[in-house]
């Protein structure tokens, strides 16, 4: 059930579920996602999910913004990838009210910001809780596809949609 949310993602969540064929949840739960410049020359560098994606670009779902290197950008850069420091730097901007993001130290700086974060298995987590997906077997596509999940997280989250 998509609603007006302004979300922004990082590199990360979009391409995994890009792999594991599942970009419909994005548009199932949000009414649209932008991603910085910097983030869609991640998800264009490589091969991987890479007609998945463009087909998502070529819709007026994902919209692709020029971040401008500020201050803040510089600051946040000295620790984090361009991809991340955008989409933060992004997401501070327009005080968005969620940002999709999977890295540990990028989760940290957003937080440190007052953003709201999911990643990845946090849209399988709530697509799991208002669909029919088969969470065990998303997430074990997501870790063919090369995702780390230790094997207690994996457990955690499979509990809490049982």
């Amino acid at each position: 059930m998509p609603n007006s949310e302004v979300v922004v993602s990082d590199t990360s969540p979009l391409l995994n579920l890009a792999l594991i064929d599942r970009l419909d949840l994005l548009t199932s739960q949000f009414s649209s996602l932008t991603i910085p410049t910097q983030v869609w020359d991640e998800l264009t560098n490589g091969d991987a999910g890479l007609d998945a994606l463009r087909d998502l670009h070529d819709t007026e779902f994902l919209t692709v913004v020029d971040v401008e290197r500020s201050d803040l950008f510089t600051e946040i850069f000295r620790d984090l990838d361009l991809g991340e420091t955008a989409a933060i730097c992004y997401a501070i901007e327009q005080d968005a009210d969620l940002l999709l993001l999977d890295e540990k130290d990028g989760r940290q700086v957003a937080r440190r910001h007052d953003l709201s974060v999911t990643g990845v298995i946090g849209i399988l987590l709530r697509a799991a809780n208002e669909d029919d997906l088969d969470l065990q077997q998303e997430l074990d596509a997501l870790r063919e596809a090369g995702f780390w999940i230790s094997d207690e997280l994996y457990s955690k989250i499979l509990s809490e949609v049982e």
